[in-house]
């Protein structure tokens, strides 16, 4: 997926990592809507959820949806989540997250979105991101119409 952004840098990515919990989910269960629209999205990129699984739904949530799952370890996921794009070639990657574990990642990776749903966000994690969203869906749709993208980020 190559997305070009007037006066910015064009964005090349081959990855899309996704936190779970508070990004995809709320309490541990699967958003609606989200399943359709990473399986759209994992046409064109390959698609990793990297989380704590807070829950311990995320196997079984994720089921039906073409992605890779990663569960964490404990202690500094911070730094699990950030090395696990690093691995990847952070330049390629697209992260999404909410928690205070994925400031890093967005940091880190060449494009950054963070979302606020109702799990709320960290602060440190929302001035890290690139482009803010109020819903997962809208977020994915984002990458899905890449003009929307240009229209935030053109300088």
């Amino acid at each position: 997926m190559i997305i070009d952004i007037p006066g910015n840098n064009s964005l090349t990515l081959s990855y899309l990592v996704l936190d779970y919990n508070g990004t995809l989910a709320v309490d541990g269960t699967l958003i609606d809507g989200v399943e359709e629209r990473i399986n759209r999205l994992a046409e064109e990129l390959t698609v990793y959820v990297v989380t704590a699984d807070t829950f311990g739904k995320a196997a079984v949530s994720l089921k039906n949806v073409n992605c890779n799952l990663t569960i964490l370890g404990k202690g500094n996921q911070q730094q699990q989540k950030a090395g696990f794009v690093n691995k990847l070639g952070a330049g390629q990657v697209v992260a999404i997250g909410n928690g205070l574990n994925d400031a890093l990642m967005l940091e880190t990776v060449a494009l950054g979105i963070a979302i606020v749903q109702q799990e709320g966000a960290a602060v440190k994690t929302l001035q890290k991101a690139d482009v803010v969203f109020n819903n997962i869906n809208d977020a994915l749709d984002l990458l899905q119409n890449p003009l929307r993208l240009k229209a935030t980020l053109r300088i």
